[in-house]
């Protein structure tokens, strides 16, 4: 994945186009950020759709790296509340790591994001979040 294709990837997730982002995965990806686990496109459908009806969230790539096994990316994550998303809603989606949002709170924050390749396709995934 080159970095044109990666832009590619990012602007279907800025515009909410799930099947348009899995369809960059590899057949039963494994992705694993803060507590929550996705191997398919229904289940990265209906977090995602559960999320995004909470918070606009963005992503900006600030720098990037690839090599045929492995894309590198440290970026700034953005969430706008649009509705408030609460410690109880949280927590009843197994959601605990994650923070709650109130209807116009901006949150930012700097993620590094692994991408394990295989075949061209993004095989797994891997974040973190830098304070």
């Amino acid at each position: 994945m080159n970095r044109e294709d990666y832009d590619r990837y990012a602007a279907a997730f800025n515009a909410r186009d799930y099947d348009a982002v899995f369809d960059f995965y590899a057949e039963n990806p494994q992705m694993a950020f803060f507590g929550i686990e996705i191997r398919t496109r229904e289940q990265l459908r209906e977090f995602y759709s559960f999320l995004h009806k909470y918070v606009r969230e963005t992503v900006t790539v600030e720098k990037f790296a690839s090599s045929p096994e492995l894309v590198a990316v440290e970026g700034l994550i953005r969430l706008e509340g649009i509705k408030d998303l609460t410690r109880e809603e949280l927590d009843s989606r197994g959601m605990q790591q994650f923070f709650p949002v109130t209807a116009g709170e901006v949150q930012e924050m700097r993620q590094y994001i692994h991408y394990h390749m295989k075949d061209g396709k993004i095989a797994s995934v891997g974040c973190a979040i830098v304070p």
